[in-house]
């Protein structure tokens, strides 16, 4: 299993790209949830806290054991030992430094992004959505391979990529996720890193949401974190359709001006995943 990210924050953003938590079966934990605006994402989650020590501070609530097990995984995916139906998330990964000024966070700036599976357990009435996202090493997938960021602003490399992802079942591969460009992102840029800022220093324990600023001051403030920014819209495959052994999953994120959905198709049948301009998460189910 692939470490390197082993003291980064790992953090999540729950409703970022339309309808895909009706599909997911998630609206009703949110029904409590006021947003900003009716696009703006419903709230973050915490799926691995690296060198947590709890806090002797009074603290609202303490974060599940599980969170401090590293889930980023490459190359695999391990399926719950439970029997509960799971489904891949395509998401985009960000590798973000975090900077800190008197215990709040005060910059999140994106340097690489990537294909990345925020593969989530599909049980109702859960009590937070962390509970879904992480039960063990191998329950996450971000790609080896990462683009840099020139610049995370209109007229940067991110305006010229698309994601997608597919599900290969005996032999076969079929679109899991709808092909769709970044910027169909409702936060996106600099709206979502000053969203992500304000959801982090202001989340409070509510409904399913956790206290994350207080988790991060138990974690030390780390400088470091993935963030994954939503999952995408699924296909009616992919909505409908649960992952088990055997199964191989593919996220890819590539650049549209390059390449196109065909094109995708070719490199992954031809077992071709390491492209230029081309971030592919190929993960075999255990």
């Amino acid at each position: 299993m692939d470490t390197q990210y082993e003291n980064y924050l790992g953090l999540g953003i729950a409703g970022n790209f339309a309808l895909h938590l009706a599909q997911a079966g998630e609206l009703e934990d949110f029904k409590d949830v006021i947003t900003a605006d009716e696009a703006a994402p419903k709230g973050m989650f915490p799926f691995y806290l690296p060198n947590y020590t709890p806090s002797t501070n009074a603290t609202t609530r303490t974060p599940k054991d599980i969170l401090t097990t590293y889930p980023l995984s490459s190359d695999t995916l391990e399926l719950p030992k439970q029997d509960v139906n799971v489904q891949t998330e395509p998401e985009v990964g960000l590798v973000c430094e975090i900077s800190y000024k008197d215990g709040k966070v005060e910059t999140v700036t994106p340097s690489h992004f990537g294909a990345y599976n925020d593969c989530s357990i599909r049980i109702g009435g859960a009590e937070k959505i962390s509970d879904k996202k992480n039960w063990g090493t191998s329950s996450k997938g971000i790609s080896s391979s990462l683009i840099a960021i020139n610049k995370f602003a209109e007229g940067g490399v991110m305006d010229k990529y698309s994601i997608c992802s597919f599900l290969k079942r005996d032999n076969v591969l079929i679109p899991y996720g709808e092909d769709v460009e970044l910027n169909g992102y409702s936060y996106f840029y600099s709206k979502l890193t000053e969203w992500i800022k304000k959801q982090i220093n202001t989340q409070e324990n509510f409904g399913p949401l956790e206290p994350l600023s207080e988790y991060i001051q138990a974690c030390e403030y780390p400088t470091k974190a993935i963030i994954s920014i939503g999952a995408t819209r699924y296909t009616e495959y992919g909505e409908t359709t649960f992952l088990k052994g055997n199964d191989e999953i593919f996220v890819v994120v590539y650049n549209h001006d390059t390449y196109s959905f065909e094109d995708v198709i070719a490199s992954l049948n031809d077992q071709e995943y390491t492209k230029e301009e081309m971030s592919v998460l190929h993960q075999k189910v255990l």
